[in-house]
């Protein structure tokens, strides 16, 4: 998966507001919160990133 550069400069975490980053796997990508307290991880389903918190999974 790859995201467009401008759309990672628009998107930020719901929960904290922090920058999101790509990361995941080819089969399971996702967006990571950057966030030092939030810690969620945002599922992309057919490329299309679920912004939803109650979606997120926390990273680690």
């Amino acid at each position: 998966m790859k995201l467009e550069s401008f759309l990672l400069e628009i998107l930020v975490c719901p929960q904290c507001r922090s920058a999101l980053a790509e990361g995941g796997t080819e089969e399971h990508p996702e967006l990571l919160c950057t966030g030092t307290d939030c810690g969620l991880a945002y599922p992309v389903r057919d490329g299309i990133p679920v912004l939803l918190v109650d979606e997120a999974r926390r990273q680690g």
